[in-house]
């Protein structure tokens, strides 16, 4: 008989690296400027808001169109 572990494949899988976790956001952040978001406002945002708003960039850059007009 298996044990869990070796059934259940999905408790095997490796985890996320501090490392990579801190490159991920990096680049989600450049994303973010790359649309037009003021660098300053980006590097206050916490990394949940940054997924969110990197979720409709047409709307991040409309906003950002808006602000400079």
């Amino acid at each position: 008989m298996a044990s869990t572990q070796a059934r259940n494949q999905n408790r095997n899988r490796p985890t996320k690296s501090n490392s990579a976790r801190t490159k991920r956001q990096n680049d989600h952040k450049k994303r973010l400027v790359a649309l037009g978001m003021d660098e300053a406002t980006v590097a206050a945002m916490n990394p949940k808001d940054v997924r969110t708003k990197l979720k409709h960039p047409a709307k991040v850059a409309k906003e950002c169109a808006a602000k400079d007009s």
